[in-house]
């Protein structure tokens, strides 16, 4: 359980998405522009789903052999949408749809009365059978073994997957149906779960059931691993980056009279950027963040002298700032990070959705006692020993932030496992602001369930 103070908001049902698969569903993935989502499910199929009526729109189905365990939209595109699936069955897939209800702006959709929802120019329903929706485009072949997930980079033009091989395959899209395999990374000593993307450097995450995340990154030619972060005691079942925008003055903790080391942690991060949220097995859900290189670091030589050649290592380091409170008590499997609030939330094998968010820690610790540091006429004091501390050491050695539980909800699938959760932005004509949004969370009952944060 928390240790937190009892949450002061709530979570509340706002819809079940109609009609329900019959079979268990893995994970749902929000449109980055359009008002809608996709679900990957065990009956092989796709089950596009409207976020401003909560029913379906398309079925996907015919091009896997297996399972459908991971989808992902390809971010930019214009005009049309672009969905990756990977099955159980080792190969991904590629599908493509006009979308002729998107918008004049490149497809995205500013309110959800700019998209017809599926309907005919008359209102009547449209073809939701998807077989003149969404083409198969191709199949992508490499993996030994079952696909657990795949991510677009930020700029749409590589796909990671991640397999049961052990294996995270970096694929590149040289032109429309035509793609390369620029990498196979084989570091991982077990079945890979998860990959993720950095949201604006060509930089990818991957957690395992080697109880490791990994990082890794292009050198030169080839890509190999910049980072390794252990720590875990378990499989690693999701990693997921930070918003770039929570970053620096225009993050989540910018305002007026900030305090000296306040300052000094926002610069910091703004200097490191998103930081990464993994979770686990062992029920813990971890925050890692990375440690700047020195400025010129990477421009000199082995003697300090100024090169024009690329002498440094790729290597980052990346060290573990935090963990979140233990609400779980079975395996974690998703942690998700809203890129506009920085709220976290996560779900499990004990069904229970809960919600994180960061805060300036007050003047006591979280036992009730006195805090490690003050402030004496505006300057940070070590009240061990009463000597003043630097910017830098009152937020690195003794963390000035804290995450605190603000909501939670058990039997959120009712006696089902929880298996993903994520955050899309609010559609419906109940919407309270143009920037809200809703948690949307995916179980083995086959249900895709939507729910509103209140408070």
């Amino acid at each position: 359980m928390s240790t937190s103070a009892p949450p002061p908001r709530e979570l509340t049902p706002l819809a079940t998405l109609h009609p329900p698969s019959t079979s268990r569903t893995w994970m749902t993935s929000p449109h980055p522009q359009l008002p809608m989502v996709a679900t990957a499910c065990s009956d092989k199929t796709v089950r596009i789903y409207s976020l401003t009526s909560f029913t379906l729109l398309s079925v996907v189905s015919g091009g896997h052999k297996r399972s459908i365990r991971s989808v992902a939209w390809k971010p930019g595109t214009r005009g049309e949408s672009v969905l990756a699936t990977g099955s159980f069955d080792a190969s991904a897939g590629i599908w493509r749809k006009y979308e002729r209800n998107a918008g004049a702006e490149g497809g995205v959709v500013r309110d959800e009365e700019d998209y017809t929802d599926g309907k005919g120019e008359d209102g009547e329903d449209g073809d939701a059978d998807g077989d003149e929706d969404y083409t198969f485009s191709v199949l992508l072949d490499g993996h030994e073994s079952e696909i657990k997930s795949l991510a677009f980079s930020p700029g749409g033009n590589l796909l990671a997957t991640c397999s049961r091989d052990k294996s995270v395959w970096i694929w590149e899209e040289l032109e429309d149906d035509n793609f390369e395999t620029v990498a196979v990374l084989q570091e991982h000593e077990g079945d890979v779960k998860c990959v993720a993307w950095h949201p604006n450097e060509e930089l990818l995450a991957s957690a395992s059931y080697d109880d490791t995340v990994r990082l890794w990154r292009e050198d030169l030619d080839d890509w190999g691993q910049c980072a390794l972060l252990s720590g875990h005691g378990g499989t690693v079942w999701w990693v997921e980056f930070e918003g770039a925008d929570m970053l620096g003055a225009g993050g989540m903790f910018a305002g007026e009279g900030l305090r000296e080391g306040q300052r000094a942690l926002l610069e910091e991060r703004e200097r490191a950027g998103p930081r990464l949220v993994s979770c686990s097995d062992d029920l813990t859900i971890r925050i890692w963040r990375r440690i700047p290189k020195a400025r010129g670091e990477s421009s000199r030589g082995p003697n300090g002298v100024p090169s024009i050649l690329r002498t440094s290592s790729i290597e980052e380091e990346w060290v573990e700032e935090s963990q979140l409170p233990k609400a779980h008590g079975r395996a974690i499997y998703t942690a998700a990070w809203s890129k506009k609030t920085g709220l976290i939330a996560s779900t499990g094998s004990d069904g229970k959705i809960v919600v994180y968010q960061e805060r300036w820690k007050s003047g006591t610790s979280d036992t009730g006692g006195p805090s490690a540091t003050s402030e004496v006429n505006g300057e940070a004091m070590d009240t061990t020993d009463g000597t003043p501390l630097t910017p830098e050491e009152s937020w690195k050695d003794k963390p000035l932030t804290e995450w605190v539980v603000v909501a939670e909800i058990e039997g959120a699938h009712g006696v089902f496992e929880v298996n993903h959760v994520c955050w899309a932005r609010r559609c419906d004509k109940g919407k309270r602001s143009s920037g809200e949004e809703v948690i949307v969370s995916t179980g083995d009952d086959g249900e895709v369930k939507v729910w509103t944060l209140n408070g």
